[in-house]
């Protein structure tokens, strides 16, 4: 919003209000991969753009791990559980020596695959195949937490101001019953009165939005203040709810669900290529013991994401699971420790970079998933409701379109429409 060439902080206040703690979610757990054949891709090109000159303009590199990066999809068999354990991984603490004893393990030659010859932490001998998926010009990656942190320290230098508190309820006047079109056209946006108001990015409301036919609009926010309990109200003319997997305590009839993502992060035993990879890694089963032979069970088959990092960090991720509903806040996630300690397991079937290394994180998020068929989000834009505008169900890509959402939504918000790109197909009110 700050970046908006009409943007004025002698005439403009903006606002940012978190329930618990800056990018506590996925926003700064997630993976963080950047990728031009991302979705949906009426944004991606934009945004891909986006993460180059910031990185550019506020040295990225070093600020926030921007780079680029190769990517491809690698088809495996993993090793048995029990030859990991044998051969001294323990999933959830240390995986073992630190040093650079498994490069002579890992580095082979394949004789029937050409793996690039940069990829050799992975075993070779393990891989049945691999296919490119994007190199240095389609892919890069940003360390979400860091990028997060570091756009949140830059908003507040020009002038935006961060308050940790949970949205109790969205305050609204009357202003006369003028249902808004079905279908709205791009050109068809609100003009704001006065100073754009606070940003949210919290949860825990009750309080039930105004039907398509009022005209209500937007004019303040009360939130309760995590410190010290009290209730505030600040008057708003416009609100942007970017509340994620917890859109719909904010605003009910949001089809927005959540995913919870586990992931851990790992420092190799010796440095590794910039590569994300996509894999697909079959696990043999453990063999039966002699008395129950005859219930022999299938392999099991995992697609866990591996991301190198700089900074000699490996991050990896798995598939998501609905289990547990999303929680009150961010900081009541529940992580399975299992689930954990699979995806170590995955991993280090196929290198001995990771088996040998040493596990510094095991988390959880939620990421916001639209539920509505044949649509797969984000939703950007109005809501019908008079200054009440919406950034939410990004699914995967939250730090992907991170900056090109921005953008849109400050154009909206100085402009009356969104003008860097044909975000028709994302307007809230279409399915709203």
């Amino acid at each position: 919003m700050t970046r908006h060439k009409n943007y004025d902080p002698k005439k403009h206040s903006v606002t940012v209000i978190e329930a618990t703690r800056i990018a506590g979610g996925a926003s700064g757990k997630a993976g963080g991969l950047l990728a031009v054949w991302a979705y949906p891709n009426n944004i991606v090109p934009l945004s891909f753009k986006l993460h180059q000159d910031l990185a550019i303009e506020h040295g990225g590199e070093e600020t926030w791990g921007y780079r680029r990066v190769s990517c491809g999809s690698l088809e495996a068999t993993g090793r048995e559980r029990s030859e990991l354990e044998r051969l001294g991984a323990q999933t959830g603490v240390s995986l073992g020596k630190r040093g650079g004893e498994n490069r002579k393990a890992s580095r082979g030659k394949s004789k029937d695959l050409e793996l690039p010859k940069d990829l050799d932490w992975v075993m070779p001998d393990l891989v049945k195949s691999y296919e490119k998926m994007g190199g240095s010009k389609e892919t890069a990656q940003v360390h979400p937490y860091q990028f997060t942190m570091s756009m949140v320290r830059l908003a507040q230098e020009r002038g935006v101001n961060v308050i940790v508190g949970s949205v109790t309820d969205i305050e609204y006047t009357e202003s006369g019953p003028t249902p808004p079109p079905a279908t709205p056209p791009l050109s068809d946006s609100m003009t704001p009165k006065g100073p754009p108001s606070p940003t949210l990015s919290s949860v825990s409301v009750n309080s039930v939005p105004p039907s398509r036919s009022s005209r209500r609009k937007v004019s303040g926010i009360t939130y309760t203040d995590t410190q010290s309990g009290t209730s505030c109200t600040i008057p708003a003319t416009t609100a942007i709810l970017a509340a994620g997997p917890w859109t719909s305590k904010l605003y009910p009839s949001a089809p927005i669900s959540g995913l919870r993502a586990h992931s851990v992060t790992i420092t190799p035993s010796s440095p590794v290529s910039a590569y994300a990879l996509f894999t697909e890694i079959t696990i043999p089963p453990t063999p039966p013991s002699p008395s129950s032979r005859h219930n022999s069970q299938p392999p099991n088959i995992v697609s866990p994401e591996i991301y190198a990092r700089p900074n000699n960090e490996i991050y990896v991720c798995g598939e998501g699971d609905m289990d547990v509903a999303v929680p009150e806040t961010t900081a009541d996630v529940q992580i399975d420790e299992a689930r954990c300690d699979d995806l170590i397991a995955q991993v280090s079937s196929i290198s001995d970079y990771i088996r040998l290394g040493r596990v510094t994180r095991k988390q959880a998020c939620y990421l916001p998933i639209l539920s509505v068929g044949g649509s797969g989000g984000p939703l950007i834009g109005e809501t019908g409701t008079e200054g009440l505008l919406m950034a939410t169900g990004h699914s995967c890509w939250g730090i992907n379109n991170a900056p090109a959402t921005g953008k849109l939504l400050s154009e909206i918000v100085f402009e009356g429409q969104a003008v860097s790109a044909d975000i028709r197909q994302l307007d809230p009110r279409r399915i709203l």
